[in-house]
C-alpha cells in the first residue's frame, strides 16, 4: 500500500449522485466507448486469453473507503474487464446459440437503467406494462400464432413457472396451499420430454420440490426428435404404476442439433390424456418469421403454453425470454399473492394488468423496450432478411463439410446450426475420432480467432457451428472453416505441403496404407 509521506487534507465522503455535468460528459465517452468496441470487437481474442484467478489478482482485496474517480474506473474497465471477457458480439462467436446486442437493444438497456422502474403493478410502471403486452402481439402476428395469446417476458426460462402452473392445474393437488411434504395422498408427480431437451427442466424439476425422477426423458428416432409411441407408452406405464403425469414438454429447435419435436401428434396425446403441454421453441421460433419456415410452429396453437427467446436470434440484448400461454388464469391461480403494501384497484380491470400475479420474481424492470426498439429499428422485412443469411450461411458451411474428404456432416441443417465432426479416411475408431475432434475444438478455441462449442449426438463427439450473429458474414464463416483445417492438420502432424497432396488423393502416410477408404459425404 502507498503511504503519502505527507498527510493532505481529509478526504470527504461522496454524497448525492453525480451531477448533471458528469453524467453528461461520462455517457457521452461510455456512448463512444461502445460504439467504438462493437466497431472492432472482431479484433479481439473471442475466448478470454486469462487464466482462473488473473482477474481477482488484478483488482484490490479490499473495497475502497473513499469515492473513485469515474476516468480512473473506465480506465480498469478496458484494462481488467474487457481481457477477461469472452466475447459473445463478436462475430466470430459460432458457439452454443449465436446473440447479439444490437444497437437497439444497447441504447434501450441505458433507458431502462436511467428510468429504474419496476412493473410489478400497473401503477408501478404503466408505460412498461402496456408496451409489453403490444409488443409481445406485435412479435405473435409475425409468427403468425393465433389470438388471444397472453404474454410476458422473462428474465430467462420460465418452465419452472410454466410446471407450477401446470402442477397446480391439476385438479384436486391444491400444492399452492398444502405443498408436497408429508402428504402421502399425493402420488409422485410426473412430466416428460425427450432426452435432447434443454437441461433447464432438470433444474426446475429441482427448484419445484419434484425431484430430478420426476421428470422422465423418452428416446428419439433418427432426427434427433422424441419418439411419440414412446412417449404414450411411458405415460401408461407410469399410470400402471402409480405416478401421476401433468405435463409434457416438446421442443422446437433443440440445442444440440436444431431437432424438431412433432407437436401435433404430442398435442394428440396431450388432449387425450389430460396434460399440459409446453412447447420449448426458445432458439428456432423466431425462424418462423420467414414465410418458408413457418412449419416449425405447426401445432403449437394447441399448446398451453410456448417459450421464445429474442436475446437468442432476434438480436436482443440478454435477460429477453417470452412465455406465451392459452391459460394466463392457470399462472395468476399459482403465483397471484398480493401484501398490503402492493393492493391495487387498476389491477381489476381488465385493461390493466398487474404483470407480478403471473410470475414468481420481483421485481422485473422494463424489458420490453429493448425488444420494441429492436423490432420497430429492424421491421419484419430487416429480422427475416437477417435470419434467411444466417440459415444461408450455415447451409453453406455444410456444403463445404459435405464435399470435403476429412469432415463429414452429422446431422442436415435445416437452420444456422451445423452438426459436424473431422473424419479422416484412416481413422476409423469412434474413441480415436472423439479425442481427434476434442484437441481440433480445443486448438481453434485457443487460437481467440473464432469460438465452437462441441455436443455429442448418439454418443459421438460432434463439433457445432452456431451463426446468430449481425456481425457474421461469409468470411467469419470461411475462417472458421480455415482454422478448422489448420487445426485438423496440426493434431494429424501433417505439413501444410504434404497435407495439400494428401487431400489431392496424391500420396498416402505409410502409417494410414492399410485404412479403408473413407466416402465424402458420410451422413449419419
Amino acid at each position: 500500500m502507498h503511504i503519502p509521506l505527507e498527510a493532505g487534507p481529509t478526504p470527504q465522503p461522496r454524497e448525492g449522485d453525480m451531477d448533471a455535468e458528469a453524467l453528461r460528459h461520462y455517457g457521452h465517452q461510455v456512448v463512444d466507448w461502445i460504439a467504438n468496441y462493437i466497431q472492432s470487437v472482431h479484433t479481439r481474442p473471442v475466448l478470454a486469453q486469462v487464466k482462473p484467478g488473473d482477474i481477482q489478482d488484478m483488482l484490490p482485496s479490499h473495497p475502497p473507503s473513499q469515492g473513485e474517480e469515474m476516468d480512473q474506473i473506465l480506465a480498469d474497465v478496458e484494462r481488467v474487464i474487457l481481457p477477461g471477457l469472452t466475447q459473445w458480439n463478436s462475430g466470430r462467436f459460432m458457439g452454443y446459440f449465436g446473440v447479439t446486442s444490437a444497437g437497439p437493444g444497447i441504447l434501450a438497456n441505458m433507458l431502462e437503467g436511467a428510468f429504474n422502474v419496476s412493473r410489478m403493478l400497473w401503477k408501478t410502471a404503466p408505460a412498461a406494462t402496456e408496451l409489453e403486452q403490444i409488443t409481445l402481439d406485435w412479435l405473435r402476428q409475425m409468427l403468425g400464432l393465433p389470438a388471444p395469446l397472453f404474454g410476458m417476458i422473462h428474465h430467462n426460462s420460465a418452465i419452472a413457472n410454466v410446471l407450477a402452473a401446470a402442477r397446480e392445474f391439476v385438479p384436486g393437488l391444491h400444492i399452492r396451499q398444502q405443498g408436497l411434504a408429508g402428504r402421502k395422498e399425493i402420488p409422485h408427480l410426473r412430466f416428460y420430454a425427450s432426452e435432447e431437451a434443454h437441461s433447464s427442466l432438470e433444474k426446475a424439476a429441482i427448484l419445484l420440490g419434484l425431484g430430478l425422477e420426476s421428470l422422465r426423458k423418452i428416446e428419439t428416432d433418427d432426427a434427433y426428435r422424441i419418439n411419440v409411441e414412446a412417449l404414450d407408452q411411458a405415460i401408461r406405464e407410469d399410470l400402471r404404476e402409480g405416478w401421476w403425469p401433468f405435463a409434457v414438454v416438446a421442443t422446437v429447435g433443440t440445442t444440440s442439433t436444431t431437432s424438431v419435436d412433432p407437436v401435433e401428434s404430442i398435442a394428440d396425446l396431450c388432449e387425450r390424456y389430460g396434460l399440459w403441454l409446453h412447447v420449448d421453441a426458445a432458439y428456432a421460433g423466431v425462424a418462423a418469421l420467414m414465410p418458408e419456415k413457418r412449419w416449425l410452429l405447426r401445432g403449437c396453437e394447441r399448446a398451453d403454453s410456448l417459450s421464445i427467446n429474442p436475446h437468442k436470434w432476434l438480436f436482443t440484448p440478454f435477460h429477453c425470454s417470452i412465455l406465451y400461454t392459452r391459460r394466463p388464469q392457470a399462472l395468476r391461480a399459482t403465483f397471484s399473492l398480493t401484501p398490503d403494501y402492493l393492493q391495487s384497484t387498476e389491477g381489476c380491470s381488465g385493461q390493466a394488468i398487474n404483470l407480478m400475479d403471473y410470475d414468481a420474481s420481483l421485481p422485473h424492470g422494463f424489458p420490453a423496450l429493448k425488444l420494441w426498439m429492436t423490432l420497430r429499428y429492424f421491421g419484419y422485412d430487416g429480422l427475416v432478411a437477417n435470419i434467411a443469411e444466417h440459415c444461408r450461411l450455415a447451409r453453406l458451411f455444410a456444403d463445404w463439410v459435405e464435399v470435403s474428404s476429412d469432415w463429414e456432416l452429422l446431422f442436415p441443417t435445416h437452420l444456422s446450426v451445423v452438426c459436424f465432426r473431422a473424419h479422416p479416411w484412416a481413422i476409423q475408431s469412434e474413441e480415436r475420432l472423439d479425442h481427434l475432434n476434442e484437441r481440433v475444438l480445443n486448438r481453434v478455441n485457443a487460437s481467440g480467432r473464432c469460438f465452437l462449442s462441441p455436443t455429442r449426438l448418439k454418443g459421438r463427439y460432434t463439433l457445432r457451428l452456431a451463426i446468430g450473429n449481425l456481425r457474421t458474414r461469409e468470411e467469419e464463416v470461411r475462417l472458421a472453416w480455415d482454422e478448422l483445417h489448420t487445426a485438423l492438420r496440426q493434431e494429424l502432424g501433417v505439413t501444410p505441403t504434404l497435407w495439400s497432396t494428401l487431400r489431392q488423393g496424391r500420396l498416402r502416410l505409410l502409417s494410414f496404407s492399410d485404412a479403408p477408404a473413407k466416402p465424402n459425404n458420410l451422413l449419419p
